[in-house]
């Protein structure tokens, strides 16, 4: 996959976001699209591989639309500034997210502001058996990866039905359980890209699993 081409076509994009450049410029981005798409597939197949339990889907599945959504959003330029991905996409199910932007580079995992009933199973998980949890994020290969969860949008006090006494209360106040990971540019344009992302996706799966299955169960 030629990021750097990539890339490059992005930056000018985002210099010209409007429908119209776009449409002058289409076949460019087909093949770009393609390329991705391609490489999205080798990818799902180097995942299948170390994971048993591996939901695979074709390429174009995994790769995001590059439109961003302008019912929710009108005051958003018409196409997004960042190329997403989407591994082991099982419905109602975290999935194993790449981020591959001009302003960021990341990626990440687990759920980021579940609905209320995800939320509320994940934090019943907790309460049954928060030490597992912790057990997986402390984990010296996972501190050394992705450090913890992603504190987005904390609670100040304890959610109801739980004491602030709680053991596992700093757990208990999140109210998304997501962990995350910057890589440079020069590890994207590398040939250990590819090697780097099947890493940290065998080292984030346990946490994931914790998540799927508090969820499901």
């Amino acid at each position: 996959m030629n990021f750097k081409q990539a890339l490059k076509f992005l930056t000018n994009l985002n210099n010209n976001n409007y429908k119209e450049w776009l449409d002058q410029n289409r076949s460019t981005y087909k093949s770009i699209r393609k390329d991705m798409i391609d490489w999205a597939e080798a990818i799902d197949f180097k995942l299948s591989q170390v994971d048993p339990d591996y939901y695979s889907l074709p390429g174009n599945k995994a790769l995001n639309r590059i439109n961003n959504n302008l019912l929710y959003h009108p005051n958003k330029p018409p196409y997004k500034d960042h190329y997403g991905f989407g591994f082991d996409k099982k419905p109602k199910q975290s999935d194993f997210y790449i981020h591959v932007g001009l302003n960021e580079k990341f990626i990440a995992g687990g759920f980021y502001k579940p609905n209320s009933t995800f939320l509320k199973s994940i934090r019943e998980a907790i309460d049954y058996n928060g030490e597992e949890l912790k057990e997986i994020t402390n984990l010296p290969k996972f501190k050394a990866k992705f450090r913890g969860l992603v504190e987005v949008e904390m609670l100040q006090n304890a959610p109801k039905g739980f004491s602030k006494e709680h053991q596992h209360i700093d757990l208990l106040k999140h109210k998304s359980f997501v962990v995350e990971t910057a890589f440079s540019q020069d590890l994207l344009f590398s040939k250990e890209f590819d090697e780097w992302l099947v890493e940290h996706y065998k080292v984030m799966l346990p946490f994931r699993n914790y998540l799927n299955k508090a969820v499901t169960v």
